[in-house]
């Protein structure tokens, strides 16, 4: 198995340079990109033939960092993060500081926290958030482990991070609550 922290340098020199990655979540795989770079998130709208910004969430090592990329985030989003027993997405208002691409036009962002180790020490070593998309063209099934992803969508991105990384993955979506400024969230996906 390779070494998790060469993975992530590797995975981090990919985002760096504007490049695409197929990486494992503790939900199910996902393709990703530095949130911050328009011209990398172009990429993944062409890989999944997509143009959907509500289907774009990003990940981030911890909440603290979360708050960095909205420009509220409501007490309650810390409850919800502290409290919850499996993945969770939160949409949370006032997206700024990543790319445009990602903010759909009610000014929100997905923000989930991984449980998963590979995840936090590449957003942490990136320093921003990484874009998570299921690793599917839009539309289609979303695949629940490596084996069942399109063999054309492995090759359509810059980096495949070694599956022996998949381990702890739930196989489902996440659930997401969507928060507003108020601090009143509604449950999109339980």
């Amino acid at each position: 198995m390779t070494d998790i922290k060469s993975e992530v340098r590797r995975a981090v020199e990919t985002l760096r340079n504007g490049g695409v990655i197929l990486y494992p979540t503790d939900t199910v795989w996902g393709i990703g990109c530095d949130a911050t770079d328009s011209d990398a998130v172009a990429k993944i709208y062409a890989i999944k033939k997509s143009t959907d910004k509500k289907s774009m969430l990003v990940i981030v090592d911890s909440i603290d960092r979360a708050a960095v990329y909205t420009d509220h985030v409501p007490h309650v989003a810390w409850d919800l993060m502290e409290v919850t027993d499996k993945p969770l997405t939160l949409i949370l208002p006032g997206a700024h500081g990543i790319s445009q691409e990602l903010i759909p036009e009610e000014g929100t962002i997905g923000v989930r926290v991984p449980d998963h180790e590979f995840c936090r020490q590449m957003c942490r070593l990136l320093g921003r958030p990484v874009v998570s998309t299921s690793a599917n063209i839009s539309g289609m099934p979303t695949p629940t482990c490596f084996d069942e992803i399109d063999p054309a969508l492995k090759e359509a991105v810059d980096m495949v991070v070694d599956p022996a990384f998949e381990t702890g993955a739930t196989g489902k979506a996440s659930s997401i609550i969507a928060i507003d400024r108020s601090g009143a969230f509604k449950i999109i996906r339980p």
